[in-house]
């Protein structure tokens, strides 16, 4: 991922932005046909420089991470399409959009209990409100289901984010392109309109206007 200096985004930025219910990415690994890519639901520890998640048993991801524990999480989201007619001369189109990607060092978890206590630690984020819903080894109704899946635990070795919203431009045409988001957005009702100008807007108050080519 190219990361130019106006798109790069500061360390509380990503960790905000995650914090704000952004839980599901894609993990890829170096598969020996290639690579494997996984959509796969996560739990970040900013804390403990971790994230967790579990996989079936049977994925082919598993596999990779054994020939090579190095693994990839990227989590993208807040994009649009903009129309090169939006952004000025010479009205080249972009992609606006929020990614943020971790470098990690993946270690299966097999045994029972570490897959237990890393299946408590999600259900506790991701279902807060059934706190009765517990991983016990041996118990019925979740413990029996345990050998058919896998732990990983991603030290998380580097982080890059990037928001990408036409920083580089001067004030008045990004916000000439946010209102442009707005109409498109009352005229199609994509979520993804709205989001990503929350973002330009946000982020023009950060970053002074630089210019530059696009990626």
């Amino acid at each position: 991922m190219l990361i130019r200096g106006w798109d790069h985004g500061t360390e509380q930025e990503w960790q905000e932005w995650l914090a704000a219910g952004r839980d599901f990415g894609t993990l890829a690994a170096n598969g020996p046909e290639g690579p494997v890519l996984v959509p796969t639901h996560f739990l970040l520890d900013v804390a403990a420089g971790e994230i967790l998640l579990h996989l079936a048993a049977p994925n082919p991801l598993l596999a990779a991470v054994r020939a090579d524990p190095h693994v990839t999480l990227a989590v993208t989201d807040d994009y649009a399409f903009a129309p090169g007619r939006w952004r000025g001369a010479p009205y080249t189109p972009t992609s606006y959009y929020a990614s943020v990607q971790f470098s990690c060092t993946a270690e299966l978890v097999e045994d029972p209990a570490g897959k237990a206590e890393i299946l408590n630690r999600q259900l506790a984020h991701f279902q807060p409100e059934w706190p009765e819903d517990r991983v016990v080894v041996g118990a019925a109704p979740y413990g029996p289901q345990l050998t058919g899946l896998r732990g990983l635990r991603l030290t998380v070795r580097r982080v890059r984010a990037k928001f990408k919203y036409d920083d580089k431009k001067p004030v008045e045409v990004q916000l000439e392109i946010a209102e442009r988001l707005a109409e498109r957005y009352a005229a199609t009702g994509n979520p993804q309109d709205a989001a990503a100008r929350a973002q330009l807007l946000r982020r023009r108050t950060r970053r002074p206007a630089l210019g530059g080519s696009s990626d």
